[in-house]
């Protein structure tokens, strides 16, 4: 159930049987060849079809970052969701994650998960399963919907960036590094493949929202 296609009527009466919903959490930045909004993309679309199967309402994705993340979790405690899952797609977002347990202090009576969803146990599994050399903006985010039309991938795999390299470099020296921005693997591979790993998440992600809330 998106919440754009709901009112406050069906809102209040699904909150009568229910207090989960879903919240996708993404962020807006280069992904080489890639849309933009890749990690937005990502983790609106699990998230939507995690929330159909499951019944519940999924919110509009938050798609620039860390920064609103507080004042949408009050929102929706305000409004009587108590078990919230967040569904990110962005890496940057993460450190937001230690902070969910000050959040929860200051809010009796809420439940928060906060699901990477890429690098989850099962879906992250099947990526090294497919190819162990998979990073940011490579072929592990290179779905059919955060493709650009007449944009034509790179063939060849690009060699793995250096970690501890990157963290010394400032921004504009990072970006000569990177250069299109891919951190290491190619660019594309077949869909069937990228389907497997988009099934496994999707179900992770589900047995998550329906399981393990603490009491």
């Amino acid at each position: 159930m998106r919440i754009s296609e709901m009112n406050w009527m069906m809102v209040e009466e699904y909150l009568k049987r229910d207090d989960r919903c879903v919240l996708p959490l993404g962020s807006t930045e280069q992904h080489a060849y890639l849309s933009l909004s890749v990690d937005s993309i990502l983790a609106e679309r699990l998230a939507t079809e995690v929330a159909e199967q499951a019944g519940v309402p999924v919110f509009p994705v938050v798609a620039y970052g860390i920064t609103p993340y507080f004042r949408a979790l009050d929102a929706l405690a305000e409004h009587g969701f108590k078990r919230i899952l967040i569904v990110n797609g962005h890496g940057g977002n993460t450190p937001a994650q230690g902070l969910v347990g000050e959040w929860i202090a200051d809010h009796p009576g809420m439940r928060v998960k906060f699901h990477n969803w890429w690098n989850a146990p099962k879906t992250w599994a099947q990526v090294e399963a497919i190819d162990p050399v998979a990073s940011h903006a490579s072929w592990m985010e290179n779905f059919p919907w955060t493709r650009l039309e007449k944009v034509t991938m790179p063939s060849e795999q690009k060699p793995e960036v250096d970690m501890n390299h990157i963290r010394q470099l400032d921004p504009k020296a990072l970006r000569t590094y990177l250069k299109d921005g891919n951190w290491g693997g190619v660019y594309q591979r077949d869909d069937e493949e990228m389907m497997k790993i988009w099934r496994i998440a999707v179900q992770e992600t589900v047995e998550l929202l329906n399981n393990g809330w603490a009491k």
